[in-house]
């Protein structure tokens, strides 16, 4: 016999008091007047349910994101630009969260790499005055938004770890509003403050890290355009260590002479998988039959990252960069190559793939997905500048799907497009060089402080200095410093910690 299944849970009460109760509207009555909802209208307006078990600290994260209108910079569905589950994968594979649910740590990973700004505090951490004046200054602005980690028990609700905004504050009695994103199975509720910090004062018993909150506002200036770091593959670890704190180390003790020695010294110890640490970002879109054609708000995001591209390869490092790569120190396996043609395509294939996954919802590995074909053609219409496409058809069991990806490049060569005979414009997407030489752009001032010989020490910070860099490449650089600091920090305070024990929510 088919088992019925669950329609939702009876909320326990007390202690938790239902929104839509008779009490819970005069709390919320009580607590607007007060000025304490003043983010509540945006978070409501962008209330979701997770779409798996395990996705609560993704539906959390996508919640808050969009209540705080930070543009993802790339397609939802149709034309849409919107924050979802499916397209916060960056510092995990989905499968795993789905399987394993997420950490507190990766959360705010995905919320730092999402271009939001970012502040997390375990509960060994901070202390209940702090906690409780955090949520009285985020509530009462638009612009700050408190996700909270703790664990049911502490409500005498069913279920283990789980994340969750704070909706409100009611200064009165001292409670908070969860816009609990498990909607299947309780309904938004009050709960005491000191009781929800008793329920993050807990131990995630995977990790033996304590359990938190973290506030979230959006960024003064703009995330990166064209790079990011990611620490989605498990190498993050000892690449950051690597370039943070080992690099300084080796060249205080070698005797370099030259800028290409300094650059060898860098390299050739780069640890495995290096390749998977700094990735260039590129735009992904469903192929629409019989238009090829970009819109206005896709020629300005692309133009942007070309104009990124075209800054790096005119900054006096690159050409330093350029050269080591052409000599035959250039040996160390662990750089990828990103040059040539056939290599556009096996990026593309693999992109595709997981564009796909993305444009179709679909959470599962990507593996399920199989690229048929890829073809790099160029768009040129009414005068405007050719645009590098990737199409693509991905196969996934008996449906196709058309996907584009726009690749942002610079000028380089002519050459025959997919589909034509003629010879057109083709540009050079973004290749080893570049990703090698705005990563070297990013690390720390200090970083090449131990050069024993003075001159070449101060030529070496004339070219990494980001005052003398155009402001577009200034600020994709400072951002990259920024996520570089921020991985090593979580590195130190071990707040990103593996994977917590499995949400059931």
């Amino acid at each position: 016999m088919a088992m019925a299944g669950l329609y939702r849970r009876v909320l326990p009460s007390p202690p938790a008091i239902e929104f839509s109760s008779s009490e819970g509207k005069q709390l919320f009555s009580e607590a607007l007047r007060s000025g304490h909802m003043e983010g509540f209208f945006n978070l409501i307006s962008s209330f979701q349910t997770q779409s798996e078990p395990a996705y609560c600290g993704l539906a959390s994260l996508s919640m808050v994101l969009n209540a705080l209108a930070i543009d993802p910079g790339r397609k939802w569905k149709g034309p849409w630009r919107w924050f979802d589950e499916s397209m916060l994968d960056c510092c995990e594979p989905l499968e795993k969260i789905k399987a394993k649910g997420i950490a507190f740590g990766k959360v705010v990973c995905l919320a730092h790499c999402a271009g939001a700004k970012v502040e997390a505090f375990r509960t060994n951490q901070s202390t209940l005055n702090d906690f409780r004046q955090h949520v009285i200054t985020c509530t009462s602005s638009e612009d700050n938004h408190v996700i909270t980690s703790y664990h049911r028990a502490s409500f005498k609700q069913t279920g283990s770890g789980h994340f969750s905004p704070i909706g409100g504050y009611h200064a009165g009695r001292d409670m908070v509003l969860i816009l609990d994103v498990a909607r299947f199975k309780y309904p938004p509720h009050w709960v005491p403050l000191p009781l929800l910090w008793e329920a993050m004062n807990t131990v995630d018993e995977t990790t033996g890290n304590y359990r938190g909150f973290m506030l979230i506002s959006r960024l003064h200036r703009a995330p990166s355009l064209l790079y990011t770091l990611s620490c989605k593959h498990e190498s993050w670890v000892s690449t950051s260590k690597y370039l943070m704190d080992d690099v300084p180390l080796l060249l205080e003790s070698e005797d370099v002479k030259n800028v290409q020695q300094v650059l060898s010294v860098v390299f050739t110890s780069l640890p495995n998988n290096f390749g998977e640490f700094i990735k260039w970002v590129a735009e992904v879109r469903r192929q629409e039959d019989g238009n090829s054609s970009l819109s206005t708000e896709e020629k300005e995001r692309l133009a942007v990252k070309e104009e990124v591209l075209k800054q790096v390869r005119e900054a006096g490092l690159y050409k330093h960069v350029t050269e080591w790569f052409s000599s035959a120190n250039s040996c160390c396996q662990n750089i990828p190559s990103l040059d040539g043609d056939d290599t556009l395509s096996q990026i593309a294939a693999s992109v595709c793939c997981q564009g796909a996954e993305l444009l179709t919802g679909n959470s599962s590995t990507s593996n399920e997905f199989c690229c048929k074909e890829t073809c790099v053609k160029c768009l040129k219409a009414n005068g405007d500048m050719p645009v590098t496409v990737v199409s693509g058809t991905v196969l996934s069991g008996c449906s196709e799907q058309g996907v584009e990806l726009l690749v942002p490049s610079s000028p380089t060569r002519r050459r025959a497009c997919c589909g034509s005979s003629s010879s057109n414009y083709f540009g050079m997407h973004p290749v080893s060089n570049d990703v090698v030489t705005v990563l070297l752009l990013a690390l720390p001032p200090r970083t090449w402080s131990g050069i024993k010989e003075e001159k070449l020490k101060q030529e070496i910070s004339s070219l990494v200095s980001t005052e003398s860099l155009p402001l577009l490449l200034q600020e994709e650089v400072l951002h990259l410093r920024q996520q570089l600091k921020f991985l090593r920090r979580c590195q130190d305070k071990e707040v990103i910690d593996g994977l917590s024990t499995p949400s059931v929510s």
